[in-house]
């Protein structure tokens, strides 16, 4: 199936997340982790999913040696709330208000996928609508405290304790919020 699609491809997969690699194990694409540092500034004037597509594409910008199997994947997570993205909070503070913000609300998670190669570009995404009840300042805390939630969008993982004690209820794909809209990748390769 979707390993003989891709056998004559070199899958390049630029994401530190251990998330966004376990799925790729999971789905058993053969992948090397390739990391190159690039500054996640979008222009002010974006907003929602158009924020994550740019930043999905910006992220194959350091990628300018390419080979004609190469297959490079990159992606973008941000939280929604208010016409306003949360990223990956800079401290605990800063998680403390981002979490203090999604408390007794919906938001949307939304990643978009970009799937490169010298000859094209692919660029797909998902949205996620999460409910939040309401959150203790000491709910918040402890999550913080235990989980150090400093690498993800939104400051929680939905997987993580404050998912299975704060979230009322999830519209769309569930591993869209943790971080790949797994059914997303999988229907855009295997057209490949």
């Amino acid at each position: 199936m979707l390993q003989e699609k891709l056998a004559n491809y070199n899958i390049i997969l630029a994401s530190k997340s251990p998330r966004r690699q376990q799925f790729f194990k999971d789905l058993d694409i053969p992948f090397t982790v390739q990391l190159k540092e690039i500054e996640e500034i979008y222009p002010k004037e974006l907003q929602g999913v158009a924020i994550t597509d740019y930043l999905a594409t910006l992220k194959t910008k350091p990628f300018t040696d390419l080979q004609y199997n190469d297959l490079l994947i990159t992606s973008d997570t941000i939280v929604w709330i208010e016409n306003k993205a949360l990223g990956k909070p800079a401290n605990a503070t800063d998680a403390f208000t981002m979490l203090k913000t999604l408390s007794g609300k919906a938001h949307q998670v939304i990643t978009s996928i970009s799937i490169k190669n010298p000859k094209f570009q692919i660029i797909t995404n998902d949205s996620t609508t999460v409910i939040f009840k309401e959150l203790t300042d000491q709910e918040i805390h402890y999550y913080i405290k235990t989980y150090k939630p400093f690498d993800k969008a939104g400051a929680y993982g939905i997987q993580e304790w404050i998912g299975f004690i704060g979230i009322d209820k999830i519209e769309g794909s569930y591993f869209n919020v943790v971080g790949l809209p797994v059914h997303k990748l999988y229907k855009e390769l295997i057209k490949l």
